[in-house]
């Protein structure tokens, strides 16, 4: 037996060493839970959505888009309980599924403006995107929007809407 191990001398070295171990191990493991818990319980995770709710051409039953138009399309963002798009960066893309999906579609002409296009009660964004910049090449029955998290363009949260392509001449 070695004096390290068994401690003969009396002097504590054997406790101490445990204690510390202990104590790492300890903090190693309120680390790991602290940082598993929100991902597993879904408590960090519930405060932010897995998509966005949106309208394309608010107040449009047909949502109809020409690819062809020089005009722009307005998109509502709704608020819901996990996301409120009035108080974050405005960092959007709009367009063809396929296109938004590649990192293309069209940026919004301008910050948006604050409206309840829902009725709710509750304030939603609306953009504005330039047609002509969206992607769509008349074949589309859905439109998506996609916000940026960051400067970065990492993905952060899509929402999709009917649309119905106009103009193209297979309508």
């Amino acid at each position: 037996m070695s004096t390290n191990e068994n401690n003969p001398t009396g002097d504590g070295t054997k406790a101490r060493r445990t204690s510390r171990r202990r104590l790492l191990k300890t903090g190693v493991g309120v680390a790991v839970t602290a940082l598993g818990v929100p991902m597993l319980g879904g408590t960090a995770v519930a405060h932010f959505p897995t998509k966005l709710e949106i309208d394309v051409k608010p107040g449009s039953d047909s949502n109809a888009v020409n690819p062809r138009s020089r005009g722009v399309v307005p998109v509502a963002v709704l608020r819901t309980d996990e996301f409120d798009p009035t108080g974050e960066d405005v960092r959007y893309r709009f367009g063809a599924p396929e296109a938004v999906g590649s990192g293309g579609g069209a940026r919004p002409v301008h910050e948006g403006h604050v409206e309840d296009v829902d009725g709710d009660g509750s304030d939603d964004l609306v953009l504005h995107f330039p047609v002509r910049d969206a992607g769509f090449d008349g074949d589309e029955s859905e439109a998506e929007l996609r916000w940026e998290r960051d400067e970065s363009g990492e993905h952060g949260l899509a929402g999709r809407n009917q649309v119905r392509i106009v103009g193209c001449g297979r309508d």
